[in-house]
Order: structure tokens, then sequence, then C-alpha cells
């Protein structure tokens, strides 16, 4: 038997061409991020994990970031409750097991949190409770290694829920600053604003909603929810990733 030997290099085939581009295309070190809109659990529209899942995988992601509402906790709502919804430990419950299969499948992502994550601590707030009796996000849903923020910037770009800092096209020419935002369900844009020496862009990446389910009662009959995703790579290229429905089912 011939020995290996050991200083000559292993034959690697070499790229040229588009093969060559879509290689350094897709292993080049830069931020790759994913934005996961509103999936407001339990009431989340089935399939939208699967989907977000392909998105990552589809575009080379290295970075997850949800923009929000990652929880819709509508038995404690600010608006009128379903009578015949679920109780509070329930919805919560049920909310937390789903949130485990996301977690299991981003286990690293930052999520700036929406007005239906903020709900409870509002209402502790209004309560007279102080923070030391309030748990973390993460030690509620289970999520140890989710950092959660008001906001989060990459590679200059602002990602923020939006129901504070405004849609996002108004968001990034107030702050001539690139922004990424949600909270608006029925939002799916990409608007660049041109100046002199650089670009920006506002993205409102719609929402990952049931529209059907009770606890978006207040959407049925209404203009119909953009469900989809976004994609951020190096900070300069925004993308829209529209969710087809039927594939998913």
């Amino acid at each position: 038997m011939k020995k290996k030997n050991k200083n000559k290099k292993d034959f690697r085939p070499r790229l040229n061409g588009q093969r060559k581009a879509m290689f350094d295309h897709f292993t080049k070190e830069e931020s790759r991020v994913l934005v996961i809109s509103d999936p407001h659990e339990p009431f989340c529209l089935d399939g939208y994990l699967k989907f977000c899942k392909d998105t990552y995988n589809q575009y080379n992601c290295n970075k997850v970031v949800f923009i929000g509402d990652l929880i819709d906790s509508h038995y404690s709502s600010y608006h009128e409750t379903d009578p015949d919804g679920m109780g509070a430990g329930m919805e919560l419950e049920l909310a937390i097991n789903k949130i485990k299969k996301w977690y299991k499948a981003f286990p690293e992502a930052t999520i700036t949190v929406g007005n239906h994550d903020r709900i409870i601590m509002r209402k502790a707030f209004s309560g007279g409770i102080p923070k030391i009796w309030i748990k973390s996000f993460q030690e509620v849903l289970g999520t140890p290694n989710w950092e959660f923020v008001t906001d989060t910037y990459i590679d200059g770009v602002r990602y923020v829920h939006g129901d504070k800092s405004g849609k996002a096209r108004t968001a990034a020419k107030r702050d001539m600053v690139s922004t990424v935002s949600g909270h608006f369900h029925t939002d799916f844009y990409i608007e660049w604003l041109f100046g002199k020496t650089r670009a920006i862009f506002g993205m409102a990446v719609g929402c990952g909603i049931d529209s059907k389910s009770y606890a978006m009662g207040y959407m049925q009959g209404g203009k119909k929810e953009a469900v989809g995703c976004g994609v951020v790579i190096g900070g300069t290229q925004p993308i829209l990733v529209k969710m087809d429905l039927e594939k998913y089912k």
C-alpha cells in the first residue's frame, strides 16, 4: 500500500465563471440577517416557521432578528378580548411551547421588543409592581440565549419593532438611518432615499400571523395582511421574501 504524501495538498477542483461568483457570494464574511416578522405566538400562521428556516438557508444567513411581537398576550390586551378565548395560563403555555420550536431552529437571536411583548410589563408598572418582582423574557419563555432589546444596529442598519418609531420609511427619512421594522401587518415594502454621498432604505417586513385566529378578529374583513420575512445583506442590500401560502399549507 502506498503511503500518502502528507506534503501534497488535497486536490480541489477549480471554480470559475458563474460558479466561482456564486461560491464567493455565499462564503463572503458579512452579516446576512434574517428578519422574522411579527409571529404573535400562539397565533402564528402554520408553516411560517418552516418558511423562515427555508429563507435562512436560501440566503445563507448568519444572524437572526425577530422584529417584535413574539407573543400576542391577547388575554391581557388593552383592547377588547374574546370572552370565548383561552385563559391567561393556557395561552401563555401554548405560546411557550410554540416558541420552543423557534428557539430550537434559531438558538441565537435578537428580539426587538414589541408592544404586545410589553403588555404584561406595562400592566405591572401601572399596578405599582417593582421590576424585582418581574421575570425576564428569557426566564418566562425558556430562551436563555436570546437577547431582548428595544432596538439594535447591525452594519449601521437599525432594527426596531415600529410601534414607537413609526413606519420604516418615515423613521428612515426622519433619523437618516436605514431602518427595518414590523408592527404594521399590512406593510411590506422597501423604499430607498438617495443623497449625494449615501443611500438609505426603509424596509417593512409584514407579519407571520394567522389572521383567521380569534386574536386577530380586529383584522378580519379589513386590508389583507402581508405574510413574509426580510433579509439584509451586508447592511446595504435589503430583500423581501413573500411566503407562498399554498406551498407552506
